[in-house]
């Protein structure tokens, strides 16, 4: 497979974003679809535990606002890893251990990120629906890998980096694992960016 042409889909991934309890924000998880022929996603049934290619950003502090029923999240400028896990060993239970393995890319979004949780009142009762954000990143770093009986580089099909369209839930996950004090799953898909220029 070549170089994905600018806004060709790039990948499919989800995870959980987890606010630890000193408000620092994260999110872990594994993809769904990599752009990498005969490599294999998952070993097994697709999952968590499965999963050969994983995600870990580093923790951040984002600020809040509010607009009637939207509420705005404000992400800084932040990076995130991909790793290739030969023998997966990922859970939601453990977030760090989607951050083990062999980091095979780097990127670094390239602005804030404002991120919007739709809420509404039903019976006197506010709730909040679902969330969504969009943001770019850079590819910073990467490392050639083998897998699937090829030779494979991240930067060889993404180009400079990717823009990413994500969903997330607003019912938090429980029991929410200690160190944390709220976790919500989310849905992410990325289109590469492709070459600079």
């Amino acid at each position: 497979m070549s170089a994905l042409f600018p806004a060709e889909l790039a990948w499919y991934a989800t995870g959980r974003f987890y606010e630890a309890n000193d408000g620092t924000l994260a999110d872990y998880g594994y993809f769904l679809h990599l752009p990498l022929p005969d490599a294999e996603i998952f070993d097994g049934e697709p999952g968590e535990t499965t999963a050969h290619f994983t995600f870990a950003a580093k923790p951040f502090k984002a600020q809040g606002m509010a607009n009637g029923a939207l509420s705005l999240g404000l992400d800084p400028v932040g990076e995130f890893s991909l790793y290739l896990q030969r023998k997966p060993r990922g859970t939601f239970d453990d977030p760090a251990s989607f951050a083990e393995g062999e980091c095979i890319a780097t990127f670094r979004r390239t602005s804030l990120v404002v991120g919007t949780t739709l809420s509404d009142t039903i019976g006197g009762t506010t709730a909040a629906l679902f969330g969504t954000n969009v943001f770019s990143a850079r590819l910073i770093a990467s490392a050639s890998f083998d897998c699937g009986g090829r030779r494979h580089d991240l930067a060889e099909y993404l180009g400079v980096g990717i823009t990413q369209f994500g969903t997330s839930a607003a019912t938090q996950i429980e029991p929410t694992p200690m160190g944390y004090k709220r976790v919500l799953p989310f849905t992410g898909s990325a289109i590469a960016l492709g070459g600079a220029g």
